[in-house]
């Protein structure tokens, strides 16, 4: 060939396609996802090679892998951006091109199929035939073969899921693949998944700062902090916001951050132009309520009543399947879809909560397309679920003989509730969902019921035995029995009265205590319920230890064994010992109070129950620091303060430590009192024990060391 006919040739010669979206300047974070899907794709460089600024294709003769890499995500989290960002900076490592797509998975339209991005491909790559098949397959075995022997990119955007791409994947060689859909794509075959999160609050700030100018975001702290939790850190959202921003320079920070206020016109506030929030989550909703699986269309209604009838709060599958009135297994399955399409986020095993903008979102669906009957419905059936698992949980956690009587059931299917192991876990699992309860009681109130409302109150009782000090028991009880007076709910007067006394007691609210105590021995008394009399009579015989009348505790004690006998209370007979043995100790019968709390102790060690168990050890050691058996005292005192670490029971752990700095202070080891009254004041003062904070500084005093 001539040096003419070969210019011309080159002339001629097709240029590679790059058909890669515009990437903006203001792209913000993602360091981490950005390294994760060089990796994948066989382009990882040296360190920093996922940063931003880098342009290198990655280490010389580098081959990308075929792998697709699925960007997945809810809409509006930074997908598209990311997936284009990476492509424009890994572009050098594909000299045969790039080639974009948008599938349009969620568009109301319909989605773009298989069949015609093939031909569109086909002909992109310069690949043409008089007749193009039909068939889908046969265009797609052509289009494998094209690529067989090149190195393109494939940016496959916004994928309805894995059958919607599987056409357009190569079958091998050196072409690379990113796909981004709402659906994680977990069925397509050796994909990796790069799963995205909103972004943290250093990458908003950085993101708005570089949308609406640093200095102009600077000046407003407090309503930049506002907005940044209004938008949930959805770059789509703050790119809104930040376009708003930049396009009206006089608007304070403070005046957007008002009209993004929750449920009062934020959803409307976050659009501009074709940017929409709610549009883009409509996207998702509708092509799940709509679709053709009855699993999904029940997804969707999930949905729509965990964002009005549990806004802010996450549910399980167990407590999801009383929500919905289904089984726990066929709630999973709900929730899995959900979290499959990001509708829900799954922030860890059997977890699911709403994001905050798309709970806005559920929120207004649920008003358009839920009556408020169904509504009311599930929100009982989800109430009575809390007030069964807290029942179920402060059994565990006290071992009460009694408990106040069950509800009745609101649901169709019987209740799936949780397991726990022992106290410890059951404590833990109440205190995780604390603020769940709380807003349960608040909603039973709202409801009108009442008997919901103080079965929750009450039943944070085993809970409270290691968080009593931080006052949340005293306010749920408190607002219970403003609603049970409200309803003349007399059952529910009766027991709140008995946990109020209980708080007030461990909180060393003495007359408070004693006040409650006795109005709920009336009201019991006048129902007839012999085992409540026993055990309030039990917590009165503490009271009057508490207060150091003993002649009082002891009287209290025998009164509330005597009725455990003549009830046939075996196991409430012998834990009211403690009560005794705490009143021997008052009145000088140490031998009689260490034989008592030993048959206590043994008890406790028996049926596993460990808060109650520290409790009694506790008690022991001081008797036997009485007694002068210093080895034994410091052995239980050890036991014991070692259990109620492992339960990070701060009230209990301070307990313990005074008794221990006692105890040293009794046998003469000053050095050792003088550590653990300060290792128990600092615990106080983190708390704000004060009794304890008294009891330390004096303490110290006795020891005249200055605190």
């Amino acid at each position: 060939r001539t040096a003419a006919g070969t210019a011309a040739a080159a002339r001629t010669a097709p240029r590679p396609p790059f058909q890669l979206p515009y990437d903006g300047d203001a792209f913000t974070g993602r360091a981490a996802e950005t390294a994760a899907i060089r990796t994948a794709l066989g382009l990882a460089g040296p360190e920093g090679a996922g940063d931003t600024d880098d342009h290198a294709a990655g280490p010389a003769g580098a081959t990308p892998r075929t792998r697709p890499v699925v960007i997945s995500g809810m809409g509006g989290v930074g997908k598209t951006a990311l997936a284009v960002h990476v492509a424009h900076r890994v572009s050098e490592a594909f000299p045969d091109g790039a080639l974009y797509a948008d599938l349009r998975g969620y568009c109301v339209h319909g989605a773009r199929t298989a069949n015609e991005l093939l031909a569109r491909f086909l002909s992109d790559l310069g690949v043409h035939h008089d007749t193009l098949p039909d068939d889908t397959d046969d265009r797609a075995l052509l289009f494998r073969a094209a690529l067989a022997e090149r190195r393109v990119l494939l940016v496959l955007d916004n994928a309805r899921n894995a059958a919607h791409v599987a056409p357009l994947l190569p079958a091998g060689g050196p072409s690379a693949v990113l796909i981004t859909s709402r659906q994680l794509l977990a069925d397509l075959p050796g994909a990796v998944t790069v799963p995205l999160a909103p972004l943290p609050e250093p990458d908003q700030h950085a993101l708005l700062a570089a949308l609406a100018g640093a200095d102009r975001v600077r000046r407003e702290p407090e309503a930049l902090a506002d907005i940044m939790a209004a938008c949930g850190g959805l770059p789509l959202a703050l790119r809104i916001v930040g376009g708003r921003l930049a396009s009206r320079p006089s608007w304070p920070l403070a005046l957007l951050a008002k009209r993004l206020t929750p449920h009062q016109g934020r959803l409307e506030t976050l659009t501009m132009g074709t940017f929409d929030v709610r549009q883009t989550f409509a996207m998702s909703y509708v092509a799940m309520r709509d679709g053709d699986q009855p699993l999904e269309r029940e997804a969707a209604r999930a949905f729509r009543l965990l964002g009005r009838a549990w806004p802010g709060h996450g549910v399980t599958p167990q407590s999801a399947a009383a929500l919905l009135d289904v089984t726990e297994t066929r709630a999973a399955a709900v929730l899995d879809v959900l979290a499959d399409a990001h509708l829900v986020l799954n922030p860890e095993p059997d977890r699911y909560v709403l994001h905050d903008l798309l709970g806005e979102y559920a929120w207004g669906r649920g008003e358009e397309e839920d009556t408020e009957a169904d509504l009311t419905a599930a929100t009982l059936r989800l109430l009575s679920w809390y007030v069964t698992a807290l029942a179920t949980a402060s059994l565990v956690a006290t071992r009460e003989s009694q408990s106040p009587p069950p509800l009745a059931p609101e649901t169709g299917v019987p209740l799936s509730l949780p397991v726990f192991a022992d106290d410890d876990a059951a404590i833990r699992w109440t205190a995780g969902e604390l603020p769940a309860i709380r807003a349960a009681l608040t909603r039973a109130g709202e409801l009108g019921r009442s008997d919901m409302a103080w079965r929750l109150a009450v039943g944070l009782f085993g809970y409270a035995g290691t968080h009593w000090w931080t006052t949340e028991w005293d306010t749920c009880l408190g607002q219970a029995m403003d609603i049970a007076r409200a309803h003349d709910d007399t059952l529910g007067q009766a027991w709140l009265h008995r946990r109020m006394a209980v708080a007030h007691g461990m909180a060393f609210r003495n007359e408070a205590c004693l006040a409650h105590l006795r109005i709920a021995l009336d009201l019991f008394t006048a129902r007839g319920d012999v085992l409540a009399q026993a055990s309030i009579l039990g917590n009165m015989s503490s009271l009057y230890s508490q207060i150091e009348d003993a002649e009082q505790a002891l009287v209290y004690a025998e009164l509330s064994r005597d009725l455990y006998r003549e009830a046939g209370n075996t196991r409430g007979e012998a834990l009211v010992l403690i009560r005794i043995a705490d009143a021997r100790q008052l009145l000088g019968d140490l031998d009689q109070a260490a034989t008592a709390i030993r048959r206590v102790i043994e008890l406790l060690r028996t049926d596993g129950h460990r808060l109650f168990l520290a409790t009694g050890l506790t008690k022991y050691g001081d008797i036997l620091r009485a007694l002068g058996r210093r080895d034994e005292a410091f052995a239980a005192l050890t036991e014991a303060l070692a259990i109620r670490h492992r339960m990070e029971d701060a009230g209990g752990t301070a307990d313990c430590l005074a008794f221990t700095a006692r105890a040293h202070h009794h046998f003469g080891e000053g050095e050792a009192a003088r550590e653990t009254w300060r290792t128990c004041l600092e615990l106080a003062r983190t708390h704000n024990l004060t009794t304890r904070i008294d009891e330390c500084l004096k303490g110290l005093a006795a020891l005249s060391v200055p605190a």
